[in-house]
């Protein structure tokens, strides 16, 4: 019977010790539910332009906006006033009152008033302007989506929407839903 208790006590101390480390544990932690992480930003800038440049060195696209403040619990970016530009090909400018640029950057959100304006190739071309409430573009690969209604305007022509997605390298847009229009030819008649 002594040889049995003798070989019990060192299970006996460990489940002691476990216990009065939960116990210690508790004390110091104590037992109050842990608050969500605060979402304070940690910079903020006013008045920036940033461009970026193609493996090649050319400029690809601009950005210039009124105010940039960034959040480190979630490495998230909110821009009031951006102004994005793609330099190459046909001149493209996409506006909004706000953007919500993701942790890699890769993905924006443009939120509220949002407008593109595709300008033509020549001078002479009457530019392309889109109007829509909410678009998320990813600015690398110069494409984009909204499932908000759309608004296309080409000097008098009218062309709506219940979405669309847009590709920028392309020139394409592709409106989902019910699409309704008036097209008006480019073309004068000569008397």
């Amino acid at each position: 019977m002594m040889d049995r208790s003798a070989s019990l006590l060192p299970l006996a101390m460990l489940v002691l010790l476990a216990a009065l480390t939960f116990w210690l544990s508790r004390v110091i932690d104590g037992d109050k539910p842990r608050a969500p992480q605060r979402h304070d930003p940690d910079y903020s800038v006013e008045r920036f332009q940033v461009r970026r440049f193609d493996p090649g060195g050319k400029l690809q696209h601009t950005l210039v906006a009124q105010k940039l403040v960034h959040y480190p619990d979630d490495d998230t970016t909110l821009v009031t006033g951006p102004h994005l530009t793609y330099h190459q090909n046909a001149p493209t400018e996409i506006t909004a009152r706000m953007a919500h640029i993701g942790a890699d950057g890769k993905e924006i959100d443009l939120i509220d008033e949002v407008r593109v304006l595709r300008h033509g190739v020549s001078g002479d071309d009457i530019p392309t302007q889109l109007d829509t409430r909410s678009l998320k573009i990813f600015p690398d690969e110069e494409r984009g989506y909204t499932r908000d209604p759309v608004t296309i305007t080409q000097g008098r022509s009218l062309i709506r929407g219940k979405g669309m997605e847009i590709d920028n390298k392309t020139g394409l847009s592709v409106l989902h839903g019910r699409v309704t229009g008036t097209l008006y030819s480019k073309r004068t008649e000569q008397p």
